[in-house]
C-alpha cells in the first residue's frame, strides 16, 4: 500500500473533521464520561484494529484517549490510515 498524497490527506480528512496530522500521523483525541468509558473504547478500537490488522498508537489519560495512525511499513498515512479512523468514530 501506498502513502497517500498531501492533496489525498487534505480531501479525506474533510470526511473526518475531528481528526488532524501531526508529526506525520492522523490523530485525534477522543473525550468520555471517566476512565471506564475511555477502557471501554480502548477495547472496542483494539477489536477494530485487529480485524483490519492496523494497529494505532493509543495513549490513555483517565477520560481522554489519543489514537496515532499511521502505515509505518508504507513509510506514511495510508488507506488503511483513514479506515481505522472512520471506524473509530463510529464506535463513539
Amino acid at each position: 500500500m501506498s502513502p497517500l498524497s498531501e492533496s489525498e490527506i487534505s480531501t479525506r480528512l474533510k470526511s473526518l473533521p475531528d481528526w488532524k496530522i501531526e508529526s506525520g500521523e492522523l490523530t485525534r483525541t477522543f473525550s468520555f464520561k471517566d476512565f471506564r468509558g475511555s477502557l471501554a473504547f480502548v477495547n472496542q478500537v483494539g477489536e477494530a484494529a485487529e480485524k483490519a490488522g492496523h494497529h494505532p498508537d493509543i495513549d490513555i489519560r483517565y477520560n481522554r484517549v489519543r489514537l496515532a495512525l499511521v502505515t509505518h511499513d508504507a513509510g506514511g498515512i495510508t488507506a488503511k490510515d483513514f479506515d481505522l479512523a472512520g471506524a473509530a468514530n463510529k464506535l463513539v
